[in-house]
């Protein structure tokens, strides 16, 4: 199985700590969160990672040589519209490794190997899946989700609170069904005036939208956490902390 993993971004809501390292290379419990997303799809039996740079993306390369996974093939592909484009350029950028089923995982999201486990576990519930996770209130940060028993009906951080019945984690599966319809959108926002400023999520509300064949598959219970402001590092090193004692 492939994966993509979008890690063009800075990270400037970490300001100092990426002044001069991207989000990505931010360090928990002595990895960073590149290698521990590396680890956790492999141990899943992703074989195949790309990893989508952007900013300081000599850097990311060499950790991607340096990391140590046997069997698992990583490797980088260069976004050079970082610094003016959201991460639907990233998707862009990547859309050759398109071409069969895939995964894709936003560059600042930790999760345990469980999650990639239970994402990957056959039947896929659609030829697009979007894990979501649930709890009792979000906030305006949050990409929520309304679904309808396994079925994705819209996805956005700006959905109405009483239609919102999750989360999405930023991290989905294609089959290749899923992956043409996904590189198709891809394609036609990018034509559009606000391509560059779109997130990959509004091609997948588009789809799920007008095309009906998005799903979602819960993960409630199992860890993950998102790592986009200050008092998320605390989260974040005392989960990993955990696995580390765990030998993850």
């Amino acid at each position: 199985m492939k994966a993509i993993i979008l890690s063009a971004g800075q990270g400037r809501r970490l300001l100092p700590l990426t002044a001069e390292n991207p989000k990505c290379l931010v360090q928990f419990s002595g990895r960073s969160l590149l290698e521990w997303q590396v680890r956790s799809l492999s141990a899943a039996g992703v074989d195949d990672i790309t990893v989508v740079t952007g900013f300081e993306a000599a850097k990311v390369e060499a950790v991607i040589e340096a990391i140590d996974t046997p069997g698992v093939a990583v490797r980088a592909t260069h976004n050079p519209f970082f610094e003016l484009a959201d991460n639907l350029a990233s998707c862009w950028i990547a859309r050759h490794e398109m071409r069969s089923s895939f995964l894709i995982l936003n560059g600042d999201t930790l999760i345990e190997p469980e999650i990639a486990r239970r994402v990957l576990a056959d039947p896929p519930v659609a030829p697009i899946t979007v894990t979501i996770d649930r709890k009792d209130e979000y906030d305006t940060d949050d990409m929520k989700v309304r679904t309808q028993g396994d079925r994705l009906l819209a996805i956005g951080k700006t959905l109405p609170n009483d239609l919102v019945t999750g989360e999405s984690i930023g991290f989905l599966r294609f089959t290749d069904e899923g992956g043409r319809a996904f590189v198709g959108e891809i394609e036609r926002l990018m034509r559009s005036e606000e391509g560059l400023k779109r997130w990959y999520l509004s091609a997948i509300d588009g789809i799920a939208r007008y095309q009906s064949n998005v799903g979602v598959r819960s993960i409630e219970g199992l860890e993950w956490s998102e790592l986009d402001f200050p008092a998320d590092l605390e989260r974040g090193i005392e989960m990993t902390a955990g696995w580390v004692g765990r030998g993850l």
